[in-house]
Formats: C-alpha cells, structure tokens, sequence
C-alpha cells in the first residue's frame, strides 16, 4: 500500500498557464521526490494597465510518501 501526499503550490509565468504549471511542477521537484501527478485547482490573472503581466496558478501537487 502506498501513503500520497498533496501538497498546495503557487506557480507563474509570464508567457501562459501551461508555462506555469510547468515552473511549477519543475521547481516542486526540487525537494518534493516521487511527484506522481499534479492538477490545476485554480487559474489568476494580474493585470497592470489593462494588460495581462502574469499568468498564476494554483497546483495540488500529489508525491508517494516513502
């Protein structure tokens, strides 16, 4: 049997979402091991003079606990 944690991350980008869940994932696995899967629980946006200069979001990030 398998123990999985998830964990909350904050990730962005100034290019688009998928770039920033790819931060994401790719600075989690820093110090998180056996990352097994990721999902996208929520998308932001910041704007500054009516232009978009930041793409967030929100990863539940799930990795198998040894």
């Amino acid at each position: 049997m398998a123990i999985v944690k998830v964990i909350e991350v904050i990730a962005t980008s100034g290019k688009g979402w998928e770039d920033a869940a790819k931060n994401g994932i790719k600075e989690a696995g820093k110090t998180v091991k056996n990352i097994k899967s990721a999902w996208v629980s929520d998308q932001k946006l910041i704007i500054k003079n009516n232009e978009i200069t930041e793409y967030r979001v929100i990863l539940k990030v799930s990795f198998e606990i040894d």
